[in-house]
């Protein structure tokens, strides 16, 4: 299936500045695209189409949290699919830094009756691909069709998507997570 949208070129922007390191060391480029709430509005809408236009029609869309959310909540509305679920999987800790594995948090989403159901599984970003590849490994044999809606996808993700709305290697930031977190926790990370 994977389908790419060909957007247009003023929907990101793009910053540019020194080379940093990550915790672990790594030399890591601060260069980043930048997705704005406008541009996101413009993506959301653009992937929905990809969808539509496939001729899926999932019964579900099951959001992977936290970044999936507000795309899986756009694609809905978009694509009139009320039944949403969530299901939060922590991987990332910081800019290029991950837990060795990625863990499905409590609550995790029952999917008893739901064998014959076609769930659209929305995120972010496939960037290792190691979180979507994950939750299709939790889906396996639970669920009657999954598909993959993301709104950018990596080169070097393990996961192919179904539906992406652009290809970059660049570390994104989006709209919801470009400001430090109004709330303070101990274990707060603000590209997490």
């Amino acid at each position: 299936m994977n389908q790419v949208l060909h957007h247009r070129q003023l929907d990101c922007a793009y910053e540019s500045s020194p080379i940093g390191h990550s915790a672990r060391g790594d030399t890591l480029s601060t260069e980043r695209e930048i997705m704005t709430w406008e541009s996101f509005g413009v993506a959301s809408r653009e992937l929905a189409v990809l969808v539509n236009d496939s001729g899926y029609e999932p019964d579900i869309i099951l959001a992977i949290a936290r970044g999936g959310l507000l795309a899986a909540g756009a694609l809905g509305y978009a694509l009139a699919v009320k039944n949403t679920y969530t299901m939060n999987v922590e991987f990332y800790t910081g800019v290029n830094e991950r837990l060795a594995v990625p863990m499905i948090l409590p609550p995790v989403p029952s999917l008893i009756d739901l064998k014959d159901s076609k769930v659209l599984i929305v995120d972010d970003v496939a960037d290792t691909g190691h979180t979507l590849k994950h939750v299709l490994e939790f889906c396996e044999g639970r669920l009657a069709e999954t598909r993959l809606a993301v709104l950018y996808e990596k080169s070097q993700s393990i996961v192919k998507c179904d539906y992406v709305w652009k290809h970059t290697d660049l570390w994104i930031n989006f709209p919801w997570s470009e400001k430090e977190p109004v709330a303070k926790h101990r274990s707060t990370v603000r590209d997490a």
